[in-house]
C-alpha cells in the first residue's frame, strides 16, 4: 500500500504576455496557477494541478491545506475513486462545484500521476489507448483586439499548423461580430474548421438572432450562447438554429452536465479536468458522452488534457487555451497538421519546468 505521507500545494502567479478579454469575465492580465505534489511513504511523487483566470488561488491552497490534507494523510494513494467520493463528501455543504471542485481536481490529477509513475504507463494509454491523438484547434482570448489583429494572430495560428479556430463573440453590436466572423472566414477558407464563443453574454432571443447570421459562415458551433444555468434557454436556441452549441467549461459537477443533457441541449460536451474534480471527473463525463453518442471535447489545459482526448474513443476537439500553461511543462505541445499527439511519459505526461516557474512562486 502506497500510503499518502505529505500533501503540498503552491501558487504561482503567471502574467500573460498582453491582458486578454472576452464578453463577461474581467480583463486578464495574469494566469494562477495551484500545484500539488503528492508524496507516498514508498517514495513515490505525483504532481497535480489547477489553474484560474486571476482569481481564488489562495482560496484553494488554503482548502487543499486546511481541509483535504488532513482526510488524504496515511490513505492509499491508489483508491483514487474512494478519495475522490471523500474528498466531495467533505466538501460538498460549502462548495458543490465552486472552489471544492478545483481543489479536489488538483489533489485527483496528482493521484492519477503517482497511479500512473507506478503501473510505468503513460495516462492516455492507462484510461484505455484511444485515438492516441487528438484533433486541436486554436482558441483565443481576442475580443479585446482590433480586426487587424484579430487576422494577424489568426495567421499566426496558421503558421503554427493549425487548420481549426475559435473566436470570441459578443460585441456592443451584432453587426460588429458578424463583420468579424466574415472576415475570419474569408482569410481562413470555407474548408478550415471555425468556431465561436459568445461566453454567456446573450439572452436566447439575442443567441437565436445571432444564430440565423452565423449559419451563413459554416460555423461548426457556438460555445456557451447563454448562461451556463439558463438550462432551457440552451434547448431554446437549439431547437431554432442549426448550429450546434458547446459548452462545459461553466459546468463544475458530474450532475451539471447530466442535467444540461437531460434538460437542456449540448452537442459539444466540453469538460475541464481543472474544475470538475481532475481527471476522475472528467473521465466520468467522457462516459456520459459515449452512452448518448456525442465526442467530448476540452476547455483549457491543454497539456493534460490532450492525454486523456488520446486515451478515449470518442475524443471530440482540442482547445489550445490562450493560457499557455504548457510553456512551463519540459514538453511544450507540438501542432501537426492541426494534431497534437499525447505524451508517452510514465505518468499524466504533465511534468513542470520549475526552474521557469518557480520565479512566479507567490508566497500565500
Amino acid at each position: 500500500m502506497n500510503k499518502i505521507e505529505n500533501v503540498i500545494s503552491s501558487l504561482y502567479k503567471i502574467p500573460l504576455d498582453e491582458p486578454l478579454g472576452d464578453a463577461m469575465h474581467a480583463k486578464h492580465v495574469y494566469f494562477e496557477l495551484v500545484v500539488v505534489e503528492i508524496k507516498t511513504e514508498d517514495g513515490n511523487i505525483g504532481y497535480g494541478y489547477t489553474y484560474t483566470g486571476g482569481v481564488g488561488g489562495i482560496i484553494i491552497c488554503n482548502m487543499i491545506e486546511l481541509y483535504l490534507k488532513p482526510i488524504l494523510l496515511g490513505q492509499d494513494s491508489a483508491c483514487i475513486e474512494k478519495l475522490w467520493v471523500e474528498m466531495y463528501k467533505l466538501l460538498h455543504y460549502v462548495g458543490r462545484g465552486g472552489i471544492d471542485s478545483f481543489a479536489i481536481a488538483a489533489v485527483d490529477i496528482a493521484l492519477w500521476d503517482i497511479k500512473c509513475r507506478i503501473a510505468k504507463m503513460p495516462l492516455w494509454k492507462m484510461i484505455g489507448g484511444g485515438k492516441g491523438f487528438a484533433r486541436a484547434y486554436a482558441g483565443g482570448i481576442d475580443l479585446d483586439f482590433t480586426k487587424e489583429k484579430l487576422l494577424q494572430n489568426i495567421k499566426l495560428y496558421m503558421s503554427q499548423g493549425h487548420n481549426a479556430f475559435k473566436i470570441k463573440l459578443g460585441k456592443d453590436s451584432l453587426d460588429e461580430d458578424i463583420n468579424r466572423v466574415k472576415a475570419v472566414r474569408e482569410l481562413i477558407g470555407n474548408e478550415a474548421t471555425f468556431m465561436v464563443d459568445a461566453n454567456y453574454k446573450w439572452t436566447s432571443e439575442n443567441a437565436i438572432r445571432a444564430c440565423r447570421e452565423l449559419e451563413k459562415y459554416n460555423v461548426l458551433w457556438l460555445e456557451e450562447p447563454v448562461s451556463p444555468d439558463d438550462i432551457e434557454g440552451y434547448k431554446k436556441v437549439a431547437s431554432k438554429s442549426s448550429i450546434a452549441l458547446a459548452c462545459g467549461e461553466n459546468l463544475h459537477t458530474i450532475f451539471e452536465f447530466e442535467n444540461m443533457f437531460k434538460y437542456g441541449h449540448i452537442d459539444y460536451p466540453q469538460p475541464d479536468a481543472s474544475n470538475l474534480g481532475g481527471i476522475t471527473g472528467w473521465l466520468k463525463v467522457a462516459v456520459m458522452c459515449q452512452a448518448k453518442n456525442l465526442p467530448v471535447s476540452t476547455h483549457g489545459m491543454q497539456e493534460l488534457h490532450v492525454n486523456l482526448l488520446s486515451g478515449v474513443s470518442n475524443s471530440g476537439w482540442l482547445e489550445i487555451h490562450s493560457f499557455p500553461i504548457d510553456r512551463y511543462t519540459m514538453n511544450p505541445l507540438k501542432i501537426d497538421d492541426g494534431k497534437v499527439f499525447p505524451s508517452n511519459d510514465f505518468g499524466t505526461g504533465v511534468i513542470f519546468n520549475f526552474d521557469v516557474l518557480n520565479s512566479y512562486l507567490f508566497s500565500i
